[in-house]
């Protein structure tokens, strides 16, 4: 599926850790999930199927209650998709920030939910 097929759908989902090398072991013994390692605070997998990423717990501001996940969409346009998720309620938590390979920004819907938007733009 190209990018452009990707627009505004769920693309990766983050987790929290208290042990980011601990919790990569686990879940590549238990479930083969391949990893890349960003430091020793963040490592992504691949499920074969979905994309995400554990960071250690206080690590980010993205930090959620234990247990809790951070569902991140993707968006061809990113100042696009800001616009329209202010425009009808939502709330920006965390400004556009750059990471490896793109930019993304945290919201909360009307409900306080927060998600991520990125863009690779």
């Amino acid at each position: 599926m190209s990018q452009a097929d990707q627009d505004r759908r769920i693309d990766y989902i983050e987790f929290s850790a208290t042990d980011v090398a601990t919790t990569r072991a686990f879940y590549a013994a238990v479930f083969g999930w391949d990893f890349t390692d960003y430091g020793p605070d963040y490592t992504s997998f691949h499920d074969g199927r979905l994309a995400g990423g554990f960071h250690a717990a206080g690590a980010s501001s993205a930090d959620s209650s234990a247990g809790g996940a951070l569902v991140v969409l993707y968006a061809t346009d990113l100042e696009d998709v800001e616009a329209e998720i202010t425009k009808h309620g939502g709330k920006i938590v965390r400004e556009k920030f750059e990471f490896p390979g793109g930019r993304r920004f945290h919201f909360t819907d009307p409900s306080g939910n927060e998600l991520a938007v990125w863009s690779d733009r």
